[in-house]
């Protein structure tokens, strides 16, 4: 056998063969440490045999405690195995290989807020009644909090009920909330808004201004620390069934193919994790949650989700304009009346800022920019007092779910469940969803420990977690995004954000929620673009290298990394769509709502003379999936690149 395992897993034979050979994979560092590879170089009579070497990686966060922890490799006979015959096909076609299988108890797929309370919660109770139960954690970012962004404000609520002494486990929470701000914004004025009018949930008592990324990294730390078994720089590229349709576990992504597809010299075959119960927290519009939402049907009594662009710099500024602690909203300017937005600008402490811009993606003018916008907002008298002087040293862009209540989907299927913001949990009103993703992952996990540990489990026979989402509609989860229910869709009025203000104020202030009717959602946002014929286009001013940035100059802030031709990890469904209708009905949107300059049209130079084709720079993508969301085609696939590529964030 030719193939090793990467970085850290263990590795063993798949399910296809008559019995499994099941290795263990020891907790590995995430950075900075030795790591433990295991490679199956060696088949000897019907047998692979595991054998360790090791390797160094870029940084850690892990205990030197682990690093103690030995390799435990098992290995069992496999009768009727062919040891010469599959080298020989493995060696023919190494992408035809068996990838090697590991059991664990739990498997969670995304390394976030709701992934890693899901796996600090499921160990909890495992060691508190003294139970062995693995729980293995894969991320697609090469360290945790790699590819976390969020403004963001931070309610402590389910933080203090998962870890009630977070403050003496040394929680990054430094900077709590003392002033309030919210400003309705023209074009040179900021008029601000007495604080009885705030709607209640922007009142932000008791909640810390954070680096969201900081705060997954201490959580990754807690969950290392309970004995969960945390691997980032791994990409869950394929969902595995067993044969009653229910879901098996998960499959990493093949490493050391080229951009054709074919193996290269440091080809290696991808990893499979069996599990008991399998937990989806790939977080927005995740690209295996949206597979099964499709092979379970489970927005068949949901609204569309909806999603907004959220783009964000963090700055370090003059220290005679620091007010650390204190939180400023914005509506209005610079986007029109028909277009939702948001914006933020949080002291974070340390002389920083966060700020950032929330843009609907049900716009409706193809010619809108996104990213222009931010970069526009940043020129207002008001914003720019605090930056000018100072320095950008932080970028990025994700998208988020704004769809609230009535776009939560059906979140257990047989076999696992959906937890996080790849169901949609945020509380739009708020502005917040950190507290909810971690609320989700911590019931589902009491509904699947409470399950495998279960007298009536049975081995074979799939989990269904029907009370996670019984305990969910109990919880104040449930009951928060109902409160706000109607105040997201009730922008889509003719009077546009101006009547969604009016009636959001109504809702939040004196109905509280209590409305007997709920608004709905009922187109998604990739149909609610308008043909470039109808809109009228944007002149955007150029940047001016102190403020705003040209738009390769802010990616370069995201530490964004692809390995070198590897297959392009945004797929096309068909390569003629994009100038055939897109450009042609559209003027190409890809190329302006993409926050990190992936798309653009240029000369065909195979074509007739002024064709166009459509270029994918892949390596510059920051991993927002805003394309697969509001292509109005529908015809991009974001898929996971190899583990470890995307942006490597940091203070955001």
């Amino acid at each position: 056998m030719a193939s090793i395992s990467r970085l850290g897993h263990s590795r063993a034979l798949t399910s296809s063969m008559p019995r499994v050979a099941s290795v263990r994979a020891i907790p590995h560092t995430t950075h900075l440490a030795t790591r433990t590879l295991v490679t199956a170089a060696a088949v000897r009579g019907g047998r692979r045999v595991a054998t360790s070497i090791t390797s160094k990686s870029s940084s850690s966060f892990r205990s030197n405690a682990y690093n103690k922890t030995g390799l435990r490799a098992f290995s069992q006979s496999l009768p009727g195995y062919d040891a010469e015959e599959t080298a020989e096909e493995e060696e023919e076609d190494p992408t035809k290989a068996e990838r090697f299988a590991d059991e664990t108890d739990v498997v969670i797929v995304g390394g976030g807020p709701s992934g890693l309370s899901a796996a600090i919660r499921l160990k909890q109770l495992a060691n508190a009644e003294g139970r062995e139960l693995r729980v293995v954690l894969v991320e697609k970012g090469g360290e945790i909090g790699a590819h976390t962004l969020s403004g963001a404000v931070i309610e402590p609520r389910a933080l203090n009920e998962l870890i009630p002494d977070w403050k003496e486990k040394g929680a990054p929470l430094n900077t709590a909330v003392v002033e309030d701000d919210f400003r309705i914004l023209t074009k040179n004025h900021a008029i601000p808004i007495p604080v009885p009018l705030h709607p209640p949930q922007l009142h932000n008592d008791g909640n810390y201004i954070v680096s969201l990324s900081n705060y997954v990294k201490w959580l990754g730390e807690q969950a290392e620390e309970a004995g969960v078994e945390v691997f980032p720089g791994f990409s869950a590229s394929e969902i595995l069934y067993n044969e009653d349709g229910s879901v098996k576990g998960i499959a990493t992504s093949d490493v050391g193919l080229d951009k054709n597809f074919q193996p290269k010299d440091n080809f290696e075959r991808g990893m499979e994790f069996h599990a008991k119960v399998t937990l989806f927290a790939e977080g927005c519009h995740g690209s295996l949650t949206k597979k099964l939402v499709r092979q379970f049907d489970l927005r068949a009594d949901s609204d569309p989700q909806t999603y907004g662009i959220g783009i964000k710099e963090v700055w370090k500024i003059d220290p005679a304009k620091a007010q650390p602690g204190k939180v400023i909203h914005t509506v209005g300017w610079p986007l029109d009346n028909k277009t939702y937005s948001g914006a933020f600008l949080y002291h974070m402490g340390d002389d920083m800022v966060s700020l950032g811009l929330v843009i609907g993606l049900d716009y409706e003018n193809p010619y809108l920019s996104p990213y222009k916008e931010f970069q526009r907002y940043k020129h207002h008298p008001f914003i720019k007092d605090i930056l000018e002087g100072g320095e950008c040293i932080s970028y990025g862009a994700r998208a988020l779910n704004e769809g609230g209540y009535q776009s939560i989907p059906k979140l257990y299927f047989p076999g696992g469940a959906l937890i996080g913001c790849t169901a949609g949990f945020l509380n739009l009103v708020k502005i917040k969803g950190t507290h909810t993703a971690m609320k989700s992952g911590m019931l589902a996990a009491e509904s699947a420990y409470k399950a495998i540990t279960s007298e009536a489990f049975e081995e074979g026979k799939p989990v269904v977690m029907e009370d996670y989402e019984a305990n969910l509609k109990k919880s104040w989860v449930y009951e928060e995004l109902h409160t706000v229910r109607n105040c997201r869709p009730s922008f889509h009025s003719p009077l546009g954000n101006l009547g969604g203000i009016m009636y959001s104020g109504l809702e939040t202030i004196f109905l509280r929620g209590r409305s007997p009717w709920t608004f709905h959602n009922r187109k998604p946002d990739h149909a609610c673009l308008v043909p470039a014929k109808s809109a009228k286009p944007i002149d955007y001013p150029k940047p001016d290298g102190k403020i705003s940035f040209d738009l390769l100059t802010s990616v370069s802030r995201t530490g964004t990394n692809h390995a070198e031709n590897q297959p392009v990890h945004l797929r096309l469904k068909d390569k003629d769509v994009p100038v055939q209708r897109n450009l042609k009905v559209y003027d190409g949107p890809e190329q302006r709502f993409c926050p990190a300059g992936v798309y653009e049209f240029v000369d065909d130079e195979s074509g007739p003379e002024g064709a166009k084709r459509l270029q994918i720079n892949s390596q510059n993508c920051i991993h927002c999936k805003t394309c697969d969301i509001k292509d109005p085609s529908q015809n991009i696939d974001w898929t996971v690149p190899e583990g470890g590529g995307g942006p490597s964030y940091s203070f955001t």
